[in-house]
């Protein structure tokens, strides 16, 4: 009867291969290093503009700008851990039968042409030469055995059994790995927001896609303060936050840069900060008369001011911080006596604009500050409020990806710095002479296997000779 030879199942053995692995570490190393090289994300704007219109819609197809968070990266992450779960199952029945693996004390040929090093002779025989062998190896050996064969004895002991297992730590470490950037991938998100002082918001927006994400409780900035160093560049700036859930202070913390905050999974990073117009101008009203009457107020936007004669009130609507592109403005409305309105921007740099663009006031009512006559309305200041701009970034996977490292730390400990080694000691005996030999076996390092015979058959020799004395 002729035994059926049973064939491997094709896409088993395809997902057990060791080229399979190396293939696709290959290829996820070469899109990391394109992702290094390629801006990803808001970075990748003017990047992205540089690119002919093909060659754009072809980066964009394959999601290069946003490559870590693209389908074909993940597959390729799950395929390498697919793989790394098939070669552990594939490989771990031989790994096991190493493991449970009791070998016969009374092997002879791994005595044959032994070094004479691992070699002595004690004056010393009987029960007790055995006992005190077997003694020594339970105190540092493990699943030691004895056998008596020929007029022999045989000892056996092994240590480092579970180095065999070290390979297997690492694959798993590896796959924790793959877990917590998966988790933060999909479960994570990158967002960002402004905040004015004195405001609080409980949203922000998600980078790349602009939607709002409700973050679980409101942020304050309470105070917002900025260094400058002479020339004029920021020295340094800083947050004053607190954190809010269900309108209470729960936490206040100082954000600066490098300096992150973390709150209920959410770190806070100082990113950016800036200036926008606040709602109070003051304004100067020029009259012509005999002798120019000038007036000085602070205005808030929407509030109603009576013109010093009575000829009317006037209110500001809009307050820019760079309108036109020419500098801070406000859009004054005046309604006069006889029931006119007059709508018109005052710029605060008005001698400057006049010269870059002569007669521009005259050409344009809209843009002319003594529209409504006999007064020239003059910007002097108008409120500015600082805002800052906060990165937020929150990733359930960073402790799952910790713990990867340091189980990988484990399993590389083991499998480079662990072997298993197997040690056989025979007794022979002849006139009240003992002979003692010692050999041993070991799945890797057999430098280091030397040394340990070595070592062994010196203990012994002194351990005999001290107890025979």
């Amino acid at each position: 009867m002729v035994e059926r030879v049973t064939k491997p199942n094709p896409i088993w053995k395809t997902f057990s291969s060791v080229k399979l692995a190396i293939v696709l570490l290959i290829l996820i190393a070469i899109t990391s290093v394109l992702g290094t090289f390629i801006p990803q994300r808001e970075e990748a704007f003017d990047f992205a503009r540089k690119l002919s219109p093909t060659t754009f819609h072809f980066f964009q197809a394959l999601h290069l700008f946003d490559m870590y968070h693209a389908t074909w990266f993940r597959v390729l992450i799950g395929l390498l851990a697919l793989n790394l779960v098939v070669c552990s199952i594939d490989r771990f029945p031989t790994t096991w039968r190493r493991f449970s693996a009791q070998p016969r004390p009374d092997r002879t040929k791994l005595f044959q042409d032994l070094s004479p090093e691992q070699s002595f002779e004690a004056k010393v025989s009987g029960d007790w030469l055995l006992k005190a062998i077997e003694a020594y190896l339970n105190a540092h050996y493990k699943r030691v055995h004895k056998a008596l064969s020929s007029g022999q004895a045989f000892f056996y002991g092994e240590k480092g059994r579970f180095s065999h297992f070290g390979v297997y730590l690492v694959h798993l470490s590896i796959l924790v790995i793959i877990l917590g950037a998966l988790i933060g991938s999909f479960f994570g998100f990158e967002a960002y927001v402004n905040i004015l002082e004195g405001d609080q918001v409980h949203t922000a927006l998600l980078r790349g896609r602009a939607l709002p994400i409700d973050l679980g409780f409101s942020v304050r900035c309470n105070d917002f303060r900025v260094a400058f160093y002479d020339n004029g560049a920021p020295k340094e700036y800083r947050s004053d936050l607190s954190f809010l859930v269900n309108g209470k202070v729960v936490k206040s913390a100082i954000l600066l840069v490098n300096h992150p905050v973390r709150f209920r999974g959410i770190t806070f990073y100082q990113s950016s900060y800036g200036s926008v117009a606040g709602d109070t101008a003051k304004i100067r009203l020029v009259k012509k008369a005999s002798k120019l009457e000038a007036t000085s107020m602070t205005v808030k936007v929407g509030q109603k001011n009576t013109l010093p004669h009575q000829e009317g009130t006037f209110e500001i609507t809009q307050i820019k911080e760079n309108f036109m592109r020419m500098g801070p403005a406000v859009l004054v409305s005046v309604d006069s006596r006889d029931g006119n309105r007059y709508r018109f921007w005052v710029f605060q740099h008005c001698e400057t604009i006049m010269q870059r663009f002569p007669g521009i006031f005259q050409q344009f009512p809209k843009l002319n500050p003594s529209s409504f006559e006999p007064y020239t309305f003059f910007l002097d200041e108008i409120e500015s409020r600082y805002y800052t701009g906060l990165q937020l970034s929150k990733d359930p996977g960073v402790s799952v990806v910790w713990a990867g490292c340091f189980l990988m730390i484990g399993g590389l400990f083991v499998t480079f710095f662990t072997s298993h080694r197997r040690i056989w000691i025979r007794v022979s005996e002849q006139k009240g002479v003992a002979k003692i030999s010692v050999a041993g076996m070991a799945n890797k390092n057999p430098v280091g296997l030397e040394r340990e015979l070595y070592g062994l058959t010196k203990a012994l020799q002194e351990k005999l000779k001290g107890e025979a004395q």
